[in-house]
């Protein structure tokens, strides 16, 4: 039997009071309300509710590490990242590598392996394996359902993996930045229940109104807690809180914990915010996760301050997993995989002769995942950056196999010198890079299939890179580790004029060809819009 005192924060009967907390085994078996305690308060843990484990460029257990330091307990995670590079064979991987962690992991089978059939993936999850993956008790939920079209217009497959997860009883995740009106109406209808891409109220009031949960995102690259939060006071039973993407350097500091800070210190109503971060994923998920109760899991933390949300305990299943600054647990990878197979690049292969008509580029914007597309006269032999008006050369190469790469423009990104170039591309995870000078995008595309997968900046021929040693997306080491070598990456990148506050993590998206609007990916142009390729050159 253990006995944990503090000030308990019961978000059941929305009051803090002086209590000792009984634990025996995994379970609270009593809370006892007594005179005084320590001078702590005792909250549940939290929970992402939605979030790539990948785009930490860590595995499961190296994140569940950084995570536990800020109080979190449980994540609601797709593996699609690296189901689009290994297949089946990359979702064991993260179920093997979860299971060798005391943390509370629920993955989800991958809905849209590969993301379309407009680019090349190194996997596929057809509607049979996602028969097997949601009979697996490992798997609790269909994942992000990028494919809206097909939900739309009933697409054969799309269906298929919608009837199966309704058949088990499991809950069937959205993914529809944007979508209004009758089409929303029509994937709602379909089994749809939830929505992380919201980036205005309306929006967001309209799929709240048709039944969905509303996941707002705060992560690395997309930031939409300012614009959603108000939800909370007004519809805090259908918000639950998630990161969706987060970078090495962002979990090393903070989690969902500092999101919840950020709401306590204006003014919202702490057990409002509790109930996003802990009771509503519980209940929507079906998760065996504690909310500090009786009978529950003891998956609680403790916190000095409310205000600022710095942990100095977390517990889950009755044991304390971080103690003011100690992990209290061991991690002992899995085996590594990979699947890259292409063979280097050189300068010719990147050049592209001027039809002498104008041609798309794609804005990057910083903070958002969509883009816009601009039009750009262009004057010489061959088709070069712009370096005064922030038109960059921006290139694709098919990781698993050799192919030509595919060559676009792109303003946003401000570089000034150089290239980076990156093995972490949304969703199928070829290589990219974006930059000023042709020798240098090589070079650095060229260091990361040496690598079989990292990332890289290179100026004046001079290389950094960080590699990345499983799928070409992830390694083992600590987040401490690679948030460091990452954010050196990153200074070098501004130095060379680049004032994005996430560039690769950017640049990861601008391959991402289910975001609005002009796309990229190793077959060439895309709009999303129109839901199809389409060609560089416009008349």
């Amino acid at each position: 039997m253990k006995i944990i005192s503090g000030k308990l924060v019961d978000i059941h009967n929305r009051k803090i009071f002086s209590a000792e907390v009984i634990i025996e085994g995994s379970k609270i078996t009593k809370i006892n309300r007594v005179d005084s305690s320590r001078n702590v308060f005792l909250l549940p843990g939290f929970t992402d509710s939605h979030v790539h484990i990948e785009s930490s460029m860590i595995t499961p257990g190296a994140f569940a590490t950084a995570a536990v330091k800020h109080g979190t307990v449980a994540v609601v995670s797709d593996p699609h990242e690296i189901a689009n590079v290994m297949g089946i064979a990359g979702v064991e991987f993260m179920l093997d590598d979860a299971r060798k962690v005391p943390f509370k992991f629920y993955f989800g089978a991958p809905s849209c392996v590969p993301a379309t059939t407009f680019e090349t993936s190194g996997g596929t999850i057809t509607s049979n394996d996602i028969v097997n993956l949601l009979n697996d008790s490992r798997i609790s939920y269909l994942a992000e359902m990028m494919n809206f079209p097909g939900v739309i217009y009933g697409d054969d497959e799309v269906s298929r993996k919608i009837a199966a997860a309704k058949k088990v009883n499991k809950p069937i995740d959205g993914h529809a930045p944007g979508l209004r009106g009758d089409s929303l109406k029509k994937y709602v209808t379909a089994g749809i229940s939830t929505d992380h891409e919201c980036s205005t109220i309306d929006e967001a009031l309209e799929k709240i109104k048709l039944g969905m949960k509303i996941l707002i995102r705060e992560g690395s690259a997309a930031r939409n807690l300012d614009a959603l939060k108000d939800l909370i006071r007004t519809n805090s039973e259908m918000v639950m809180l998630c990161s969706d993407d987060l970078h090495p350097e962002m979990l090393e500091s903070r989690h969902i914990n500092k999101v919840v800070a950020k709401l306590i210190n204006e003014g919202f109503n702490i057990y409002d915010i509790l109930k996003c971060t802990s009771i509503n994923p519980k209940l929507h998920y079906g998760l065996e996760t504690g909310t500090l109760k009786v009978g529950d899991p003891a998956d609680f933390i403790i916190v000095e301050k409310l205000e600022d949300m710095n942990v100095l305990e977390t517990w889950i299943d009755g044991s304390k997993v971080y103690d003011n600054g100690i992990i209290q647990f061991n991690y002992e990878p899995a085996k590594e995989v990979n699947n890259f197979n292409c063979s280097a690049i050189n300068i010719d292969d990147i050049l592209i002769r001027n039809q002498k008509k104008r041609i798309r580029v794609i804005e990057a914007i910083e903070g958002e995942l969509m883009t816009n597309e601009i039009l750009w006269n262009t004057l010489g032999e061959y088709v070069e950056p712009d370096i005064e008006k922030d038109i960059l050369k921006i290139v694709v190469k098919d990781r698993y196999k050799d192919s030509s790469p595919v060559t676009g423009f792109i303003k946003g990104f401000g570089l000034k010198n150089g290239a980076i170039a990156s093995s972490v591309a949304h969703d199928s995870h070829n290589i990219i890079a974006v930059g000023a000078s042709n020798d240098d995008i090589v070079k650095a595309m060229n260091q990361i299939i040496r690598m079989k997968g990292g990332l890289s900046v290179c100026s004046g021929g001079m290389l950094n890179y960080l590699m990345l040693d499983i799928a070409g997306i992830m390694t083992a080491r600590s987040c401490n580790q690679i948030a460091s070598e990452y954010l050196k990456l990153n200074q070098l990148t501004a130095l060379n004029g680049c004032q994005m506050k996430a560039p690769f993590m950017t640049l990861s998206f601008m391959a991402l060809l289910v975001i609005p609007d002009l796309k990229i990916g190793d077959k060439g142009l895309f709009s999303v819009k129109e839901f199809k390729p389409i060609s560089l050159f416009i008349d």
